[in-house]
């Protein structure tokens, strides 16, 4: 089939070292534009081999990154940050080409993955070096805080740029080596970001670019020479994850999916919890991210006004063309992925696991690409497959609840814990709720940003580790302990 690559999308291509391959062992893939349906690139997928080049140039290059002055490491991740900040037109325009991101909304990414570069610069050279007290006083005991040589970066399709400002930047401030593997139908913003890490002094074979499916994902995850994987995706595939990374005994981190509650209470701001409801709840990159409030826990004394406000709401909100101005809402990654969404809705349907309140369909004047109308479903059971499984897409799914105990027990009852939120005044109950809520991170009264500072992963099956801060530079980093007798 013939492709069209728009200009502002890089050459699709393997980047290992200094070599940059147009063709790769594990096929090629056909990249479709959301918003249309039509094929606009053939992207070159590793297979075995350049995922074993891939690791070798890294272990090649780790000495000479891992050794490197830190003020120059500072520096390079420095310049990172810059290059990203000035491309953000380009690369906005990459993620409306690439998973069909409203281009309104596409700009943010850039200014987010630069932070977290210009956040882990500062943290170079910031850690180890304590002294471990000896009550003999006959040795000299102290601690180093050391690379772990080659990290291997799985990142996900629906927010590259940021996965790779979360992963790739405190790797790359420890001193280890990045092999990157973005996914077949989301590589071009992986591939920019090398050319602009290039740019602003990262060494070769420091980061390669590998796009992959599967079989790329299973050589680099149960290769030897990889001394740590980091992976953001969904529950079946980290499964995989781990049993490739068990050959080598590999540790993992790993960054799943989620059903976060959001908690309405009676005293809360129902303007703003509502404005939140939908904004993040369908709106936010269509429904597909892993920490976005699909599940609404609404209090009996308001349910029926925010439902009222939610569903109008919905209804109400622009769905078309990413490059519109007037559009916030563009269309789903793949068409793969637009029926799963609707196979879902249908057997939730079929099931009669709630009210179906609106949405259930595509839009009719859009063409071909992969638009599907917010969905909304009122009084749902707390143990359906609705209530229960991620969706990954424009759902939202309403339930009742009329004790703070109730309201708990109904947020904590999935298998997921990456995030809840809490919409309230009351800030007794803001303590008790945030401390009894199962979740790797809790938002009171807003939907967090993910400030580079703070820890983010989650608990159950939404994963294990965490990423930001301090606690995300440790993933990337062992400890030695040296012990010098003084006698």
């Amino acid at each position: 089939m013939q492709s069209t690559l728009p200009d502002s999308l890089p050459t699709p291509r393997l980047i290992i070292g200094s070599d940059e391959l147009v063709t790769g062992g594990g096929g090629s893939y056909e990249h479709h534009y959301p918003a249309t349906g039509a094929v606009q690139a053939v992207v070159p997928l590793a297979g075995a081999g350049e995922v074993d080049a891939a690791v070798s140039a890294a272990r090649q290059a780790f000495p000479g990154w891992r050794d490197l002055d830190l003020n120059r490491r500072r520096d390079v991740l420095l310049a990172i940050a810059q290059r990203l900040i000035g491309d953000s037109t380009r690369l906005a325009a990459i993620a409306t080409h690439e998973m069909g991101i409203p281009n309104l909304l596409a700009g943010g990414a850039a200014q987010l993955a630069a932070e977290w570069f210009s956040y882990y610069a500062g943290w170079i050279g910031k850690t180890g070096g304590e002294v471990v007290s000896i009550p003999s006083g006959d040795a000299l005991d102290y601690v180093r805080d050391e690379p772990l040589g080659v990290v291997a970066t799985i990142i996900p399709w629906n927010g590259p740029l940021i996965a790779i400002g979360m992963k790739v930047a405190p790797a790359l401030a420890a001193g280890n080596c990045v092999v990157l593997k973005p996914p077949e139908n989301a590589p071009f913003t992986a591939l920019r970001f090398a050319e602009l890490a290039a740019e602003a002094g990262l060494p070769p074979g420091v980061l390669s670019v590998v796009p992959g499916d599967g079989l790329a994902g299973s050589a680099l995850c149960s290769h030897p020479g990889v001394d740590k994987i980091t992976f953001t995706g969904g529950g079946e595939t980290a499964r995989k994850v781990l049993t490739a990374a068990a050959q080598a005994l590999t540790p993992v981190m790993l960054e799943l999916g989620g059903k976060s509650a959001n908690i309405v209470f009676p005293d809360a701001d129902l303007d703003a919890a509502a404005s939140m409801a939908v904004g993040a709840g369908l709106v936010t990159l269509s429904g597909q991210g892993c920490m976005l409030p699909t599940r609404l826990l609404l209090h009996n004394d308001v349910y029926d006004e925010m439902v009222t406000r939610v569903v109008g709401a919905a209804q109400a909100l622009s769905v078309g063309d990413p490059w519109d101005s007037a559009t916030l809402m563009g269309p789903l990654a793949t068409a793969a992925h637009l029926e799963r969404v609707s196979q879902a809705v249908e057997s939730a349907v079929d099931a009669k696991d709630g009210a179906l309140l609106c949405g259930r369909e595509r839009p009719a004047d859009l063409g071909d690409g992969y638009y599907y109308r917010p969905t909304v479903f009122g009084d749902v059971d707390p143990g359906s497959d609705l209530a229960q499984n991620e969706i990954f897409g424009p759902v939202l799914s309403i339930l009742r609840f009329g004790t703070d105990e109730e309201a708990v027990a109904l947020a904590n009852n999935t298998q997921y814990g990456l995030a809840a939120y809490i919409h309230t005044r009351d800030l007794r109950r803001t303590h008790a709720m945030a401390a009894a809520l199962d979740a790797g991170g809790v938002a009171v009264n807003g939907f967090p940003i993910v400030p580079p500072g703070a820890p983010f992963g989650g608990t159950k099956q939404s994963g294990f580790g965490r990423e930001g801060g301090i606690w995300g530079l440790r993933e990337f980093q062992r400890t030695k302990n040296v012990y010098i007798g003084l006698q």
